[in-house]
């Protein structure tokens, strides 16, 4: 069994060279001749059975070799990869043969692809073929989301035939479900060969009428990058395909941190697990802190955000118009990163511990969280407030708004308990020009409220969806 590279002799290893010059008949399909045709020696006879009779070519060669013959079974790239040395390892087994039967790898097509295209599988890498000859498709399927969900570079063969148009355009829909629209993809056609094309792209751009059976695709990771030549550069202009390692990033500083690392992968796996796909930006990415803070997918259903609310008030802090937080209870205010504060010149604030809350409380029989509130609004009524644990406090806003005395930037309402707590979100709805983001019914606390902020600061990361800078 000897696999002799994508086609270019420059890919066709010693160990097989010296094995074809030794062969009294070669067998395989008639097309990959041409190149091993060159270093047979005299008298070698080439034996083909045409296309998709592969077990006839196995059988064949079988009773050749126990005729006595020297026989090799070439296979394009390596031979157990999508090649024929699986069948013929099966054959010897069924057949109880004795003949040997040693195995000489070759270059597979995705290795020469991806050295065409740069360093495109320097990290974990899959290999799927799209032929569903053999293979159910409901059973390609599965393992293209396993390839998906796993963050896997993903080499792609078989992707089209004359009769196999769809299977490419599925894949395409599956990846970009998940995936980044510009994740790199990197396809090779006749690669090794006279003909060779090479081309680099993104997963949106990718057009699968590009692409025909000739035709290796490698579909990046998340980590993965095009680079871009600086015209006029050595290298000309054109794009290079890079899956990171990471021992680079390492050595310079840039490598990302651990927690970071971690909350990435937590938003990607929330982020497969959701219901539905469809979520505008701005709701998902408050919606994936909301989930990533509490584990509870019941989120999807309870969580409320107006229409665009988070980028509006994201917007509001990068214009410079929201400068302040103000939260009912200092586990709010805790929670909050204290990197993207300082990052966006945000202050957050809890009036808890200012000495004039319990004196107002007690000489007007209110809540400590309610005075808090009070002298919050007399000193920030433009803030953004909110709300993780008293529903008292969240019906103050409220009232205060109703009475011309607050005009808050936005409203986070996400008391946790069980009275009052479902009314006083009840209350905040009818504001419809404050943006909201609320917790229906009983559930909330001071973490949710808290990751709700957060949302709201890091939203130049959601599209990237790349939380955790400031971690």
């Amino acid at each position: 069994m000897a696999g002799i590279g994508p086609g270019g002799k420059e890919d066709i290893t010693p160990a097989v060279l010296e094995a074809v010059q030794q062969a009294d008949v070669v067998v395989g399909y008639k097309y990959y001749f041409q190149f091993v045709e060159p270093f047979m020696k005299e008298g070698c006879e080439c034996v083909d059975t045409g296309m998709k009779k592969e077990s006839e070519r196995a059988e064949l060669a079988f009773l050749l070799a126990e005729a006595g013959k020297t026989v090799v079974v070439i296979s394009s790239g390596d031979a157990g990869i999508f090649g024929m040395a699986p069948l013929v390892y099966e054959m010897r087994a069924e057949r109880k043969s004795d003949v040997e039967v040693v195995s000489l790898p070759g270059i597979s097509a995705f290795q020469k692809a991806a050295s065409l295209l740069g360093a495109p599988i320097g990290h974990d890498i899959c290999i799927i073929s799209l032929s569903d000859l053999m293979t159910p498709w409901e059973v390609i399927e599965r393992r293209i989301k396993a390839a998906i969900m796993g963050d896997f570079v993903t080499a792609i063969y078989n992707p089209k035939s004359h009769g196999r148009y769809w299977q490419l355009y599925r894949l395409q829909e599956l990846f970009l479900s998940h995936a980044k629209g510009e994740t790199p993809v990197g396809y090779v056609r006749q690669a090794g060969r006279e003909d060779q094309e090479v081309k680099v792209t993104t997963l949106a751009e990718f057009d699968p009428e590009d692409v025909d059976m000739f035709t290796v695709i490698l579909i990046g990771n998340s980590q993965s990058y095009i680079w871009q030549p600086a015209s006029g550069s050595a290298e000309g202009c054109s794009p290079t395909f890079i899956t990171p390692r990471g021992y680079y990033r390492d050595r310079t500083g840039e490598a990302d941190k651990v927690g970071q690392n971690i909350m990435i992968e937590s938003f990607r796996t929330i982020e497969g697990e959701l219901s539905r796909k469809d979520y505008p930006l701005d709701h998902k990415w408050a919606l994936l802190h909301a989930i990533h803070t509490t584990a509870d997918f019941d989120m999807e259903s309870i969580l409320y955000t107006d229409p665009g609310a988070v980028e509006t008030l994201y917007n509001k802090v990068r214009e410079g118009t929201l400068r302040t937080i103000v939260t009912d209870v200092t586990m709010v205010t805790s929670g909050i990163r204290k990197g993207a504060l300082a990052r966006l010149g945000v202050e957050a604030k809890c009036y808890l511990a200012d000495p004039r809350v319990a004196e107002m409380a007690a000489s007007e029989g209110i809540t400590r969280t309610q005075a808090g509130i009070r002298l919050a609004v007399e000193e920030h009524p433009d803030a953004l407030f909110a709300f993780g644990n008293a529903p008292t406090a969240l019906m103050e806003l409220c009232a205060l708004i109703r009475k011309g005395k607050a005009r808050p930037a936005g409203i986070i309402a996400a008391p946790v308990g069980f009275v009052h707590v479902r009314e006083s979100k009840h209350m905040v709805k009818p504001f419809r020009d404050i943006p909201k983001i609320i917790v229906e019914g009983r559930k909330g606390g001071s973490n949710l409220a808290a990751t709700l902020c957060n949302a709201i600061l890091t939203f130049d990361d959601a599209e990237q969806l790349k939380p955790g800078r400031d971690v």
